[in-house]
């Protein structure tokens, strides 16, 4: 058996098959001389060996011959024998030196973060749709942290996702990447490719939680190819997530007045990070989604996977002649439908197939009805949002950020969202 805790700068971190693509894309960008934090992984090996010796892999066997209703059964009673359980001593052990050595080395909070051995691939990133657990203090914190991860591959969210994309949970397996939360200034994201061959970054104040939660308007920094900077539009960035002098206290902050609307990153500080993620592409050898955070010594590269991009299509040019908004594109499709209009997540009944969704925050849990919308207008958000991710990989335009969407676009009118080139289009009654 190889081993189970292996250290983020060894060459055998980056074995996907072992240690799931986000760790192993996170070692190999080290590897490649780009800038990570501090950290180790802990093999999937570890996960199944904690199925069998709790009984759960039988459990597991029996869900192929399920009815429906048994299968979720079982699924919750896998999930609830990772909580209840204790971790096996063989894995306990190596595991709790590691963080002991990474705690003391660092003098950090830890976070742990899922890295199953699905996600993070082309055509399913999974995003948020795991657990990640920031700004961990002591010792038992980190181990409920390194359960519930394991156990949030059987969660209901997790679940349909597969469900949706033809994945048995049965067939894979989650392994786990520690690491310090970063002291961030200022995090965010940023794609390879656009749909006019230039790049996006993105940057919010303190950590990046706020963008892929899609609670802030994170700015803008547009790029060409060859990484020369085009448009810089900064963001509405109100609130930022922290942790609290370097405590267990993950918490949100106002940002001051004047650095609402200041860009995050300065010109040389966009094209250094362009330049990191350039790097990433060529790592991965395809287009690239990023996700960054920068503290006092510089930036960290905190996650690189495959980015779905297409060219932007107007199938109808009538369109052309309305009124329009922009905001940030998700990056992929167009569609066109009625405006359905919504303030509140309690009103998600009111959407109808082949409506456009207009909404004030395009958080995660929307991912549940993005199948049956022909597209999303959002008043918060970015293009690197966990949402705006899942929106790519399942082909739904989007255009997040749009500055009072929810009072400009009247319900119940006809909408066109380019999702590739960012623009909101609707007609008026």
């Amino acid at each position: 058996m190889s081993e189970l805790v292996v250290p983020l700068n060894s060459a055998d971190a980056t074995n996907a098959d072992m240690f799931g693509p986000k760790a192993a894309n996170q070692a190999a960008l080290g590897q490649a001389g780009l800038p990570i934090p501090d950290g180790f992984c802990l093999s999937s090996d570890a996960y199944r060996m904690q199925m069998k010796a709790y009984g759960l892999d039988k459990t597991m066997a029996k869900l192929p011959t399920a009815d429906v209703q048994d299968a979720r059964l079982l699924a919750n009673d896998i999930r609830i024998g990772f909580f209840d359980n204790p971790i096996r001593p063989e894995i306990l052990d190596p595991l709790l030196k590691a963080y002991h050595s990474l705690a003391e080395r660092t003098g950090a909070p830890i976070v742990v973060r899922s890295s199953a051995l699905v996600e993070d691939r082309e055509g399913s990133s999974f995003a948020g749709q795991f657990e990640s657990f920031l700004g961990l203090a002591n010792e038992e914190e980190f181990v409920i942290a390194v359960r519930a991860c394991w156990a949030a591959l059987w969660s209901v969210r997790a679940l349909r996702y597969m469900g949706g994309q033809e994945i048995d949970p049965s067939s894979t397996a989650m392994a786990l990447l520690i690491q310090p939360l970063i002291e961030a200034v200022a995090s965010g994201g940023g794609l390879s490719q656009t749909g006019d061959g230039g790049m996006i970054l993105s940057a919010t104040w303190g950590l990046g939680e706020a963008i892929a939660q899609g609670e802030v308007v994170p700015d803008r920094y547009e790029l060409d190819a060859d990484a020369k900077i085009q448009h810089i539009d900064a963001g509405r960035k109100t609130h930022k997530m922290g942790c609290h002098l370097h405590g267990a206290e993950h918490h949100t902050a106002v940002v001051a007045k004047e650095k609402v609307d200041e860009p995050c990153l300065n010109n040389d500080q966009i094209v250094e990070l362009a330049g990191y993620l350039k790097q990433a592409e060529a790592m991965i050898g395809m287009a690239a989604e990023i996700e960054w955070a920068r503290d006092a010594a510089g930036f960290k590269m905190l996650q690189v996977r495959p980015l779905h991009m297409e060219k932007s299509v107007i199938p109808d040019e009538i369109w052309a002649r309305h009124p329009g908004i922009k905001g940030h594109p998700a990056g992929i499709g167009w569609g066109s439908g009625k405006a359905c209009v919504i303030t509140c997540e309690c009103e998600l009944a009111r959407v109808g197939p082949g409506d456009i969704l207009v909404t004030h925050v395009a958080g995660p849990t929307l991912s549940q009805i993005l199948p049956m919308v022909s597209g999303v207008v959002a008043e918060l958000g970015g293009s690197t949002s966990h949402l705006a991710s899942l929106a790519r990989e399942r082909g739904i335009p989007m255009v997040l950020g749009v500055l009072d969407a929810t009072k400009r676009i009247p319900d119940g009118s006809q909408v066109a969202v380019d999702g590739v080139a960012g623009i909101v289009r609707w007609i008026e009654g």
